[in-house]
């Protein structure tokens, strides 16, 4: 418990980090995810095309590679910089990395909300002149959000938990990297590790009790 104590304030620093991490990841992933459904939906082949090659690339890429892809690819290769920061620099990589990795995730949660749409909505839409991209946003996202908030929810809780993992894109001044920084000092201690599992179920469990309650608020009857 000493540890705990001595150690607490390094750890609050690192899941401060974490939770910054988590929604800027988030935000970005949501934006980029609606972006590949509708792509994924599109009636254009060449999106629909680029669109599945995305999603399946990322989502059969360990998340570790895709972050060091945007540490060593996108930051030293391509000379990608956010700031003259290295710390707020590599802040940006990793939440670029992890939001574009997530997104993947989030497109097909939202893919399965548009296949429980009837179909005769579109069809009723394009009869009375709808574009696709009318459609779409007025009739077809906001149904298919309502039917994917619980995995939405499992989505981005994943994506927090995901963040341990933020090392391989350079950004050290986390959770996971903290933990192990104090375990190379003080040795494996109970009471850190109980609490870094507390912290992130702190994170966590709100997200999944508030998603299933909104899931059951919002849920349509067909």
């Amino acid at each position: 418990m000493d540890e705990l104590i001595t150690y607490g304030p390094q750890l609050l620093e690192g899941f401060l980090e974490n939770i910054k991490l988590s929604l800027v990841a988030g935000v970005f992933a949501l934006i980029v995810g609606t972006l590949l459904v509708a792509m994924r939906v599109s009636p254009t082949p060449v999106l629909r095309a680029a669109g599945t090659v995305y999603v399946n690339v990322v989502r059969n890429t360990p998340l570790t590679l895709v972050l060091a892809f945007s540490a060593l690819g996108l930051s030293d290769t391509l000379g990608l910089v956010f700031s003259g920061v290295p710390r707020t620099n590599s802040f940006w990589i990793v939440s670029l990395g992890l939001g574009a990795y997530t997104a993947a995730f989030v497109c097909e949660a939202l893919r399965s909300g548009i296949n429980t749409v009837p179909t005769g909505q579109a069809e009723a839409a394009r009869a009375i002149g709808l574009t696709f991209f009318q459609t779409l946003t007025l009739i077809i996202l906001p149904q298919a959000f309502r039917a994917v908030v619980a995995p939405l929810g499992s989505v981005f809780i994943a994506m927090i938990k995901n963040t341990t993992v933020a090392t391989a894109g350079g950004l050290l001044t986390e959770s996971a990297a903290n933990m192990k920084e104090i375990f190379d000092t003080t040795g494996a201690s109970i009471p850190i590790f109980l609490g870094i599992v507390a912290g992130f179920m702190i994170l966590t469990m709100p997200i999944g009790f508030f998603t299933g309650w909104l899931s059951q608020r919002l849920a349509v009857a067909r």
